[in-house]
């Protein structure tokens, strides 16, 4: 576990060979769901994940801090708790926008720099200070507890968009992101808890990113789903245009959820940016 702030983070040796490389997840997810992306990167990249705060086994912050910035600031302190020298970094969704804020806190960490779909509100204002961003309900009636992993499982294979998952990618993320009930008979609750993962989408609605980019000097490989529904290529095209050293990538097929969808075609495309770097 890794001090940053009040929380204390959960960072993950995944091995390999090659250039390192740092992982950072979407909200809701944990380290464990890059593993069927990392299974076809060991062979080029020495890998690295962390469960970002509220997330997994990372613990919530204790003063209720979800500013994402501070999930930048956990980021950083992962880089430096495993010693990594300007590493590559891979984010997805939350985990893309929160390496690019990583970058803006303290220019010159990271070589280069791929980000799939970050959450990025290509605004140079925030909203109002009462904004909730929409997915927020949906993550404070997320069901919890099941009756077992397999349980879990099952339900989650059987609807969109976790139906649509690789079948490794959606067993990495059940097996890695519940926990036993204490007391109950094979009851799983998962870790990262529906009001945690409501807080930190409420959060990131009002970082400050985008009129920042032109900060971030290294090489960015921006990213989204052929079929996605939520930053797609418009949007990125937005980011790109104020990125000193941009390139975008659409991967066909692919929605919002790429990275659990088709391992391969996101290692593929990580090798791609990074090699190009």
């Amino acid at each position: 576990m890794i001090e940053s702030g009040s929380a204390r983070i959960a960072a993950y040796d995944f091995g390999g060979d090659g250039p390192d490389l740092l992982l950072a997840h979407a909200t809701g997810f944990h380290a464990h769901a890059w593993l069927p992306v990392v299974e076809h990167l060991r062979d080029r990249f020495h890998c690295y994940a962390f469960d970002e705060r509220a997330h997994g086994h990372s613990t919530p912050p204790a003063d209720g801090d979800y500013d994402w910035h501070r999930f930048a600031d956990d980021a950083l302190a992962v880089a430096d708790g495993f010693g990594l020298h300007r590493p590559c970094v891979a984010g997805h969704s939350c985990g893309g926008a929160l390496v690019l804020l990583a970058e803006q806190a303290r220019p010159g960490s990271f070589r280069a720099l791929w980000c799939y779909e970050p959450v990025i509100f290509p605004t140079d204002e925030p909203p109002p200070p009462d904004t909730e961003n929409p997915l927020s309900a949906g993550a404070r009636r997320r069901r919890e507890v099941f009756p077992s992993l397999e349980a879990a499982y099952e339900n989650f294979a059987a609807k969109p968009p976790m139906s649509r998952f690789d079948p490794a990618a959606l067993r990495a993320y059940v097996e890695h992101g519940f926990a036993p009930v204490e007391g109950a008979d094979g009851e799983v609750r998962i870790l990262c808890r529906g009001a945690d993962e409501a807080s930190t989408y409420d959060a990131g609605l009002f970082h400050d990113a985008f009129p920042r980019l032109r900060e971030v000097i290294p090489p960015v490989t921006l990213v989204c789903g052929e079929h996605t529904d939520a930053f797609g290529v418009d949007a990125l095209r937005l980011d790109a245009a104020r990125l000193p050293h941009a390139r975008l990538e659409v991967l066909p097929g692919l929605t919002h959820f790429g990275p659990f969808e088709d391992p391969a075609a996101i290692a593929a495309s990580i090798a791609r940016a990074f090699e190009a770097a």
